[in-house]
């Protein structure tokens, strides 16, 4: 169990293998949250389904683990009470890992808080805020945590294919420079097929 708790800690970051410290310095510090955009009107019935990771970008991700990192997948699926069930599957060390975990809904439509908070050891807060979404080709999803009082953040750019236009590649990297990171913490995962393809 203390593993699982491990990789879902280093997943959140969206950071597959990072180095185990008591702090982390020089992180590039988080733009407070009405600084960053927010979907108008949003559609949780719309956004809900199977996205692939196709880039990311955050203060604790570094650009020369591009060719390492693999492409995988999350699914949200909407429930009753409006929260998602969100699961991600991602090949490592030759086979599939899952992880689950609950997204509530916040008072602003498309900005969520994580449920359970006390059940992962150290964070402290858990936000995730759509920032942009036409629900049928892209997404540019906003993730912000306090873990052991170090506040950590990322941005992904998910697709409905594991292939997007430059254009929307173009934007996710001028999005993700928008919160004060540079080339060196923005990547974009190999695309791959097992595991993410299997659901």
């Amino acid at each position: 169990m203390p593993l699982g708790l491990l990789w879902l800690g280093l997943s959140l970051l969206g950071a597959l293998h990072t180095q185990a410290q008591d702090s982390t310095p020089n992180l590039i510090p988080a733009l407070p949250l009405f600084r960053v955009p927010l979907q108008p009107n949003f559609q949780a019935d719309q956004f809900q389904g199977k996205w692939y990771i196709v880039g990311l970008a955050g203060n604790a991700l570094k650009k020369e683990e591009q060719g390492q990192f693999k492409m995988y997948a999350t699914t949200y699926e909407l429930k009753e009470d409006h929260s998602y069930n969100v699961t991600s599957t991602l090949l490592r060390d030759e086979r599939c890992d899952h992880w689950i975990r609950t997204f509530v809904p916040s008072s602003q439509p498309g900005q969520f808080t994580l449920g359970n908070i006390k059940g992962f050891p150290g964070v402290q807060s858990y936000t995730v805020r759509v920032a942009t979404t036409d629900y049928n080709q892209f997404a540019i999803v906003y993730f912000k945590k306090v873990y052991k009082n170090q506040e950590y953040f990322k941005t992904t750019l998910y697709g409905r294919t594991k292939e997007l236009t430059p254009q929307l590649k173009e934007n996710f990297i001028h999005f993700a420079k928008s919160l004060g990171l540079t080339d060196e913490y923005i990547l974009f995962p190999v695309p791959i097929d097992q595991c993410i393809d299997d659901q």
